[in-house]
């Protein structure tokens, strides 16, 4: 299925029998129909009202809304688009084709997994954010009101087309939570990604995260790296709506997860200025929210973190490089946090 060319990129996500690829560049939705698995005879086209475009799969299919916002990442969506693809007559043998941000990936995708128990999907995310980060990689899942995706699955796509035409369409707020994902890679690689232009590095993030995938696919090690940023992220967004999107989340949690590093003698105070630098490089906050001043609640929604196996684990930056910590004190914890006040 690999296609060689130079550009538009072509990433493999390598898992032997399991692998697909990733396409990234102008105009690659319109490759939809060369990367559907064989066999398939409908298309079940999982997308949002307001993407502004639709793609044609070259098959008979039916087309699927979910709503907008993290609202939609609910069982609740999941078991209604389910019954209605069930409604359509549409089985195993078809392919659901996920277009849009990553609520519609990770909605699309879980139900996927879920349908008579697997069927085949494709993912062609219309967002940034949803393009370096929630479209590859096969972590699909909803939430729950204790936290963000606390229910999934691993499901692996069968191909996902990252088409960058649609990025100049996006709302400023759209792409900003998009840079904060791509602001996490920078500290994943030695390679300098600020001298890349936006095609080459969505690129050189999809290549890092399949290389992580390839060697971690269901985070039993390795993969956890990927959730650098995370832990205060996600207290974040359980705690309320602060105007804040994920990305502008992830942010915040990258100066704080450096924060903490330096406190436990990780890293140096160049190293958080080389955060603060490239956070503040993609316009992107790197305090909480004003009115989020509550210690005991953000310390209480860490604990609710996904990683959260052998207790606590935050995701730390060090001279060996980003690594799950376990254990990390209290004090250095609530320290850090005022320092992201």
């Amino acid at each position: 299925m690999s296609l060689t060319a130079p550009d538009p990129h072509v990433v493999t996500v390598d898992l032997g029998t399991r692998s697909y690829d990733v396409h990234v560049g102008a105009g690659v939705r319109d490759r939809l129909g060369s990367v559907l698995p064989e066999g398939a005879r409908r298309a079940a086209v999982v997308t949002q009202g307001d993407i502004g475009w639709t793609v044609d799969s070259g098959l008979e299919q039916s087309v699927f809304t979910v709503p907008d916002g993290e609202e939609a990442k609910s069982l609740a969506e999941v078991e209604r688009l389910c019954r209605e693809m069930s409604e359509a007559g549409l089985t195993r043998s078809d392919v659901v084709v996920a277009v849009g941000g990553g609520v519609v990936t990770d909605v699309a995708g879980f139900a996927a997994a879920v349908y008579h128990r697997g069927m085949r999907y494709v993912s062609v995310p219309t967002t940034l954010l949803a393009q370096v980060d929630a479209a590859i990689g096969g972590k699909t899942g909803v939430n729950l009101p204790e936290g963000k995706n606390l229910v999934g699955a691993f499901w692996q796509p069968h191909a996902v087309l990252c088409d960058t035409e649609v990025l100049a369409t996006l709302p400023p707020a759209e792409m900003r939570s998009g840079q904060g994902e791509l602001a996490k890679y920078h500290f994943l690689t030695g390679d300098d990604l600020d001298v890349l232009d936006l095609t080459e590095r969505i690129a050189a993030a999809v290549r890092i995260k399949a290389d992580v995938v390839a060697a971690d696919e269901r985070e039993g090690g390795r993969r956890a790296i990927l959730n650098y940023g995370h832990t205060l992220a996600h207290a974040i967004e359980t705690a309320g709506r602060y105007d804040l999107r994920h990305g502008e989340a992830v942010a915040v949690g990258l100066i704080y997860a450096a924060e903490v590093a330096a406190r436990m003698g990780r890293i140096d105070t160049d190293r958080v200025a080389e955060h603060r630098r490239v956070v503040t490089g993609y316009g992107l906050p790197v305090r909480l929210p004003a009115m989020l001043d509550d210690d005991d609640a953000l310390l209480a929604l860490f604990g609710r973190d996904k990683k959260a196996v052998d207790g606590l684990t935050l995701i730390l930056d060090s001279d060996r490089g980003v690594e799950p910590v376990v254990g990390v004190p209290e004090a250095v914890l609530r320290d850090a946090l005022a320092a992201v006040r």
